[in-house]
């Protein structure tokens, strides 16, 4: 099956195929170091992590760059106001972002790469695009980009110049050609770091640092450019438009965007006090937890947080563990088995079918829900094997069930604990329910009956489910449960 990707310019999923075969190309835009990331910056970066370990998977060669704004407005008032120098600030925060990443099994990009150490090719392009008229030097030193000499701009928003035009409501100011034109170069301001440049004293606009770091170490084309949807405009659009201004060649040929973060219903933000820093999370749920929480939905759908979704990830996540540990006390290892035997050949198909899900899942559009389904479908189907009485042909499907739930989990960054140690970890959460192998046995159980028109079994079962507090969810894949 081939690899489907859903392209923001195009609208559509489309065929990935890398530019270079076997070599994959991305840039995802990093963060503006001024602060500890948030739950918003770890739902990106452990998407685009997990179409990292994706690409991996196929055999293919990542080279992946995710930058560092270390200059911009933000960071020169909150060093500032922290009476530190704006290397300092960045620097601190680069660290705490690295350890972020880390605690949530996000694997280090190739390249890091942080605009300061770029703004003499900063500076080139802006005055390449000056000698081309695609940008022009207003009163004051600032260099703007003239949306005007780019017809194609607005192309992957999806909007008109002439509606931003008419509908803009960006601050009025009389220097520009167009209110769309917008800041390639700032002039220096007292107090501010500052460059020299043949514009004047200043410093580089937010938008011209990706397109210079990307063509730096990607080239002028190159296969995928994400980030979070938010970025798609006006950042985005701007980096396209200036890209190919500047190179005349294609910029990415896929743009992938993840899907917002809210809490409780609301949209995150300071200012309605439910912003939450990836520090604070980690203070009471366990990482990879968190990741797992992350992965629930398909990166571009929205994603609730909330405590009960952290709860609910952790049970989901017990389940996995407890269904390895089951493989580990009975003391077994994958070992080869003939599937002579019409019993096996069934038994091995039943272990295959999840894992073959698993991969369209990821095929199609990295859905991670659907490969965590798959992967809950064989623990299920582990926890049943293990329950069978010991036998050479059950002992080597239980250790082939467990070697493919753990490679499927570390496809998702999942499952890289020891069991024992895992779950240890998790009794007093364990002892607030039923235990997840029991309920999934019961659900089992419930399915059979169902499949053989034994509703009044089925129903009791429900019965019996519903006064554990388990909420049943039967879809065209089956049956899904959770704790209500």
């Amino acid at each position: 099956m081939a690899l489907t990707i859903y392209n923001s310019q195009a609208r559509r999923k489309q065929e990935f195929e890398p530019l270079v075969p076997g070599k994959v190309s991305m840039y995802v835009c990093g963060v503006t170091v001024y602060d500890d990331p948030h739950i918003g910056h770890a739902r990106c970066y452990v998407a685009f992590d997990t179409m990292v370990r994706h690409f991996k998977s196929k055999g293919w060669q990542v080279d992946y760059v995710r930058n560092f704004t270390d200059i911009d407005d933000k960071i020169i008032k909150r060093a500032a106001e922290s009476g530190v120098t704006t290397a300092e600030l960045t620097q601190r925060y680069i660290e705490s972002f690295g350890r972020d990443m880390a605690s949530l099994g996000v694997l280090p990009p190739t390249r890091e790469p942080r605009a300061t150490e770029h703004i003499p090719e900063m500076i080139e392009g802006i005055a390449k695009l000056l000698d081309q008229g695609h940008a022009y030097q207003v009163e004051g030193g600032d260099v703007l980009f003239a949306v005007d000499s780019f017809p194609d701009y607005g192309r992957l928003s999806g909007r008109k110049l002439e509606d931003m035009q008419a509908g803009s409501r960006v601050q009025v100011d009389r220097r520009k050609k167009n209110p769309m034109d917008f800041v390639l170069w700032k002039a220096s301001k007292p107090g501010e770091p500052v460059w020299d440049s043949p514009f004047g004293p200043g410093r580089p606009g937010w938008h011209i640092e990706c397109s210079v770091m990307s063509a730096k170490y990607l080239g002028a084309t190159f296969d995928i450019h994400g980030g979070g949807e938010d970025l798609i405009f006006p950042h985005h659009e701007n980096e396209l438009a200036q890209s190919v201004a500047l190179t005349g060649q294609p910029f990415a040929r896929y743009w992938v965007h993840n899907g917002f973060v809210r809490v409780n219903q609301e949209k995150m933000s300071k200012s309605l006090g439910n912003f939450f820093t990836i520090k604070d999370i980690l203070k009471t749920t366990r990482p990879e937890t968190l990741r797992l929480f992350l992965l629930s939905k398909h990166y571009r759908s929205p994603l609730d947080f909330s405590d009960q979704a952290l709860t609910e990830a952790n049970q989901a996540l017990e389940r996995l563990y407890i269904a390895l540990l089951g493989a580990d006390q009975a003391g077994i290892e994958h070992v080869g088995l003939e599937m002579g035997k019409s019993h096996l050949r069934q038994a091995h198909q039943d272990i295959q079918e999840p894992v073959a899900e698993f991969e369209a899942g990821m095929d199609d559009d990295f859905n991670t829900a659907r490969a965590l389904g798959a992967m809950f479908t064989l623990a299920r189907r582990l926890n049943k094997l293990v329950s069978q009485n010991p036998s050479d042909e059950r002992d080597a499907l239980v250790g082939l069930a467990a070697a493919r739930l753990k490679q499927m989990g570390a496809r998702l960054g999942l499952l890289g604990q020891d069991p024992t140690e895992f779950l240890q970890g998790g009794d007093a959460l364990r002892a607030q329910g039923p235990d997840p192998a029991e309920i999934d046995r019961l659900v089992d159980q419930r399915s059979e009956a169902r499949a053989n028109k034994d509703f009044a079994t089925a129903d009791a079962i429900r019965d019996q489910l519903t006064a554990m507090g388990v909420v049943l969810e039967d879809t065209a894949d089956g049956t899904r449960w959770r704790m209500g």
